[in-house]
Order: structure tokens, then sequence, then C-alpha cells
């Protein structure tokens, strides 16, 4: 069944992304030939007696497609009365980004519905430390953050994701909050303390502790360790969930001593012996904040709706900058075959909590999905949208048609690269269930 979820849920995302194109498309008179979703050969199709559209879908099912008369450069249709070469440029460029803008409202979509169900989790601090920097600085239980270290506070999820992407810094935390409808701003240097770590973060799921993320320079990603990796032991004594491996590490904290680590990647188990944990210098908040997820008037959920899309947002690009600047690795990325295991695993770890639960948390997998392709396709590479935009622009401000054969190579040369990737992550994708 949560296969069946994850291939749904994927091919939503997909249809809406394709859909924007279709309907653009009609709207500025293109001739769309066929819209399909799925990749392969064709299981089921019906052509529109009145539009002449191919409506298809195909066997494979990741992926979807809009094709336009003559939007191939080679196309014979190129020059033909609905083609879409032949449309003004700017309607061109509204049919390319139609797909991704698509994607982000199914997201604003989506958003509502959980926030008018169950509420949002704004970011309000829940407990001062006594004695420290942060309550010298001003700081008191029910303070509602709004931005640190410059960056918008949307929930308390997004002050946790930076957290953990970015740590606390060891000089300087600069924090906007608000309290009693005023604005106040907090700049302290944060207590300082030292630990040993393997330099990961974790997560518990049905099938037990998962690395959610390795530091770039960590002990655990030099020794071989992956993302999506499950932790099974340590020094031998079994680990099984988060509350066991949070007694464990605080009964034997780590030290100058040799670790050895157990770790299950799909059926494989991998043994990493003698790892030295590393030294590592922490700033410390001095404050926990809220995570909990509250009920909202009508307004605040609005309002909330669209603070979580610049959450799920300001998550995308920070996922990019880190694939960019070495944090992840291609191999942590995740292609169709992923992305449904991902949708199909929140599902079943759900259940449990009842159906409104497992909806909303299969919503909320949408949103991170639905955002992410929207915004990867904007990404100014050959064969993505962003890329086609960016050549629309070119011929937008030249004023005369771009070199139909030039853009149809680099059109080919980067939807073989792009293919060539997915095969990859792919690959990467089956290897880690196996």
């Amino acid at each position: 069944m949560k296969i069946i979820v994850g291939l749904l849920i994927f091919s939503v995302v997909i249809l809406f992304h394709e859909f924007g194109h279709f309907l653009f498309a009609r709207l500025n008179h293109i001739v769309v030939l066929e819209f399909a979703l799925g990749m392969g050969p064709t299981i089921l199709k019906h052509k529109s007696k009145k539009s002449g559209t191919v409506y298809a879908w195909k066997l494979l099912p990741f992926g979807g497609s809009c094709s336009m008369l003559g939007e191939d450069e080679d196309d014979e249709g190129n020059e033909q009365e609905g083609s879409f070469n032949k449309a003004a440029v700017w309607r061109r460029i509204s049919v390319v980004l139609a797909g991704p803008v698509f994607n982000l409202i199914l997201g604003f979509a989506a958003s509502l519905v959980v926030i008018s169900c169950i509420g949002s989790d704004p970011a309000r601090i829940t407990q001062v430390e006594a004695g420290s920097a942060a309550e010298a600085a001003g700081l008191r239980e029910g303070d509602l953050i709004t931005r640190y270290q410059g960056n918008g506070i949307a929930n308390g999820r997004e002050m946790y994701i930076d957290l953990v992407m970015d740590g606390v810094p060891t000089d300087t935390v600069t924090i906007s909050y608000t309290r009693d409808g005023k604005n106040y701003k907090a700049v302290y240097s944060p207590d300082i303390y030292k630990k040993y770590m393997l330099g990961f973060s974790y997560s518990e799921t049905s099938d037990g502790v998962q690395i959610t993320r390795l530091d770039k320079n960590g002990v655990l990603r030099k020794a071989g360790a992956e993302t999506g990796d499950y932790l099974t032991a340590i020094n031998g004594t079994e680990i099984s969930s988060m509350e066991e491996l949070q007694q464990y590490l605080a009964e034997n904290p780590l030290s100058r001593g040799e670790v050895n680590i157990t770790l299950r990647r799909g059926n494989r188990t991998i043994e990493l012996d003698g790892l030295q944990p590393q030294e590592v210098t922490n700033g410390d908040l001095g404050f926990s904040f809220n995570m909990a997820r509250e009920k909202l008037p009508f307004l605040q959920t609005i309002q909330y709706t669209f603070g979580d899309m610049e959450y799920w947002l300001h998550t995308t690009f920070k996922s990019l900058a880190s694939l960019f600047n070495g944090t992840f690795t291609i191999a942590d990325m995740s292609g169709p075959v992923g992305i449904v295991k991902t949708v199909g695993d929140a599902y079943e770890e759900a259940q449990p909590e009842g159906a409104l639960i497992t909806l909303m948390t299969v919503l909320n997998v949408l949103c991170l999905i639905t955002v992410n392709v929207g915004i990867m396709n904007l990404l100014p590479l050959p064969a993505l949208d962003g890329g086609r935009t960016l050549m629309l622009l070119i011929e937008a401000v030249r004023r005369k048609p771009s070199n139909r054969e030039l853009e149809g190579r680099i059109n080919f040369a980067g939807l073989m690269v792009l293919m060539v990737f997915m095969v990859y992550v792919t690959i990467n994708d089956v290897m880690k269930l196996i």
C-alpha cells in the first residue's frame, strides 16, 4: 500500500506541473499534441475530437509530458499556426514558467489544508535557561522569534533546520522577536561548550534510527557512512530507537576513546570500527522553542500558510547550497524511486496515529516534493524549464529568434546529461534498498 501511496503523490506532483504547461499553452492558443502521465510505452490513450490532443497514460509511473506543436526545433510544425515557436516570446515564457509556478500553487494549497486542520508551529520560546547569556540578553518565555542570524523564521521547523544545517555560532547570536505586539532584537555572545562528536544528525523511523545528515568533514562521512543509513549499534550495544541512542550517549559520552559503529544499508551490515570522535566547539542558544502545532484563527492560518511556503522554499534553497558547498553530495539526493519510498515510509509511520494525522503527514511530504520539483525546474540549465526560460529571455532582449538548431542541440545535450543523472540517482536509490 505504501508504494501505491508514494506513486500516487509523485504522480500528482508531476501531473500538476504538466497541467500548468498544458493550461497556459491552451490559453495562448498553442496546440497541445499530447498530455501524458508517465513515460515509456502507452497503456491507454484518448484523442479529443475537439482539440486533437491525445491524453495518454504510459507504462513507467515516473514523470509526465505536455508535448506542443513545434516545440522541438526540428518539428515539421515549427511554423504552423498554433505552434509553440510561432507564438510571441512572452507567451512562450508564460507557458514554460507555468509548470514550476503550478508546483508552488499545489504546495500552497496542501499547506493551507494542513494548517487549517492541525495548525502551525510558531517559533515561540518555551524555556530560557536560568543564568544563560540568552536570559541576560532579555529573552523570555513566550517571545515569538521572527528572525535568526538575519534569516526570517516562519515557524519552529525553520528555526530547527537552520540550527541543524548551520549550528549555533560561537561568537554572536542575533535574534529578532516580538513580545506583546512590539518588536525587539537580542544580540549576545552564546555560552560555549566543547563536546566529542561523530558528525551526524538522525531521526527515528519505523525501521530504526536513520542518519539524516552527515557533517562535511565529520568522522562518519570520512569513514564511509551515507545519508539514509540506519545506526544499529554502538560499541556492540544494539540501538533500535532514538531513546536508546540518547540514553547510551548520556551514560557513555563520546571521548577520545575509539568508537565502533554498526550501520544497516538496505540488507547489508556495515561495520565502522576504530573511529576517533572529534572535539567540537559549539555555541549554546540558552533557550528552547516550540515545534508543536497549534490551531490558529483564520487570518493567522493564511499568514502561516504563506510562512509555510517560505519555510519550504528556504529549506530547498539551503539544501541546494549545501549540495554545492559539499555538505551534501549527489549520493545524498533521491530520484523517483527514493521519492516514492520517502512518501511510502511517511505514510506507514503515520498510520498508527490515525487517518487525519496520516493524511496531514502525506500532504506535508507532498509540499516538500512539489516545492523541490518547482525550484529544481527553475534552475537555468538546458532541458529544464529554467534553462528554456533563459534562452527565451535572451531572444526577447535580442528581439530576434534564437538559432533553433543550436538551441535544439543545447537542449538535447542537457537532456542527455539529465537522463544520465537520473539513472545515477535511481541506481543509488535502488542500492540503498538492497
